[in-house]
């Protein structure tokens, strides 16, 4: 693995476990196992980093996405708290640290939502085969987003509730 890579993966296990602010360049360096030099030469500081452990995560989770129902769409998110663990929305807890005041963080945390909140409706769209049904792409955005963060203190249920409440919003709009 190239020096990069194993700074990323070290970086987005402590941003995700203990925060970014909490999270130093003293411990990421101490994880990644590379002196403070390296970790400035392959990030470029520490807003950088989270950047770019944000812009990985973002690849990532669209990855699974690539579904073509809502239900999968909610299996899918079922899977990855189940493999990533149920912490909240990394992408809402950097804009939240940082207060949105961080132009490289902000990009990549907005760019992130766009493209869930277009995926989504993709989805929906293939889903009930009736076209584009923005209000209900809204619904399914709000209830992924509800379960990813109910998740957080109710584990892996509440993205089930979600899936059963999504299930039946879709039955509604293909009837």
């Amino acid at each position: 693995m190239d020096v990069k890579s194993t700074l990323l993966i070290a970086a987005e296990r402590l941003f995700d476990r203990h925060g970014f602010t909490a999270t130093g360049v003293d411990r990421l360096t101490a994880a990644a196992g590379m002196s403070s030099r390296t970790l400035y030469k392959h990030a470029g500081g520490k807003t950088a980093l989270i950047a770019a452990v944000l812009t990985e995560r973002d690849r990532r989770f669209m990855r699974r996405l690539d579904v073509r129902s809502v239900d999968a769409l909610f299996a899918a998110l079922e899977d990855w708290v189940r493999v990533e663990g149920a912490r909240g929305c990394l992408f809402l807890r950097a804009h939240g640290e940082t207060g949105g005041a961080t132009p490289e963080i902000a990009e990549v945390v907005m760019g992130h939502k766009a493209a869930l909140r277009a995926r989504i409706a993709e989805i929906v769209a293939v889903d009930v085969g009736d076209g584009e049904d923005a209000a209900l792409a809204e619904q399914i955005l709000i209830l992924l987003e509800g379960a990813t963060a109910a998740a957080v203190y109710r584990g892996p249920e509440a993205v089930a509730a979600a899936r059963a409440a999504a299930g039946v919003l879709v039955a509604k709009a293909r009837a």
